[in-house]
């Protein structure tokens, strides 16, 4: 009997030693890039912007970990300073698609039947456009630059913030404890506000911690397209997008931003997806 009650609790005490180092190498890997943000100055070895034409080309070597450029700049540095404005793009694209999904969401779920049923059409057309065809569309429409890169990646992940947040307001709107709330004469606003909007958003923010490696992806793939910082600028995106002009003599300027965004996607799904994993276990 002992022997039955003791296998489960072995069972999952082993799978959560198999889980432990690939989420311990995750969030080292977070917290090595949020150094790197933090402190750019403190961990690059030389300026990312100073130019000797005299070591152009340099493969990986003691004296330059990552090699050398087309310009002679380290790449080491540039990689290192170039995690903020990724990060920032990915992270602020996030925040926008966010907010802006959780609001029309909110809205939506909360409407009459009308305008819902308008809200959740024009919903459906963003969503039959792919997110990067219709990040391409925004940035045409109010052209290039880091603020209009944000905004077109923040405006496509819209429509999966908005569908989802909808979906638990119409199941909240008419649960026990808001009936009470609003059977006590506490006012819609202060309803919303207290007990449906903090219930509706605790599994969308799930969601966009899942999102934000996709969203760095995104800002990526179209600073890779040109539509992102310009050179010299050290972001990933852009440093891939010189990058592939030299990729037979100097193969390894193409391989670190791209080992860089692959490992941040990574480890920002793992923790994600551990976050899931623990809330759908606290839910049971």
């Amino acid at each position: 009997m002992n022997a039955i009650i003791s296998t489960p609790t072995t069972l999952i005490s082993r799978q959560g030693l198999q889980l432990r180092p690939g989420l311990l190498l995750a969030w080292t890997t977070l917290g090595l890039l949020l150094l790197a943000v933090a402190f750019p100055n403190w961990l690059s070895p030389v300026d990312p912007l100073a130019a000797d034409a005299r070591l152009a080309y340099q493969p990986p070597s003691p004296a330059f970990w990552l090699g050398t450029d087309e310009n002679g700049r380290d790449v080491l540095s540039r990689l290192i300073h170039g995690a903020r404005p990724s990060l920032f793009i990915g992270l602020a694209a996030t925040l926008v698609g966010l907010g802006a999904g959780t609001l029309l969401g909110l809205l939506a779920g909360l409407a009459p039947a009308w305008l819902d049923n308008l809200l959740m059409r024009a919903v459906d057309v963003l969503l039959a456009f792919p997110d990067l065809l219709l990040a391409l569309v925004i940035i045409t429409l109010f052209g290039q630059g880091t603020s209009n890169l944000i905004l077109a990646v923040g405006v496509a992940s819209v429509p999966r913030y908005a569908r989802l947040v909808r979906a638990q307001t119409l199941s909240i709107r008419h649960a026990g404890f808001v009936e009470a709330a609003v059977t006590l004469g506490r006012r819609p606003l202060a309803v919303v506000a207290w007990h449906v909007l903090p219930n509706a958003v605790q599994p969308v923010l799930i969601l966009a911690c899942l999102g934000l490696g996709g969203a760095i992806t995104a800002a990526a793939v179209l600073s890779f397209l040109g539509f992102g910082a310009p050179p010299p600028a050290p972001e990933w995106g852009a440093m891939m997008a010189v990058a592939r002009n030299f990729m037979a003599n100097a193969p390894w300027l193409m391989a670190w931003p791209a080992l860089a965004i692959t490992l941040t996607v990574i480890a920002i799904s793992v923790i994600g997806r551990d976050w899931l994993r623990r809330s759908e276990g606290r839910s049971l």
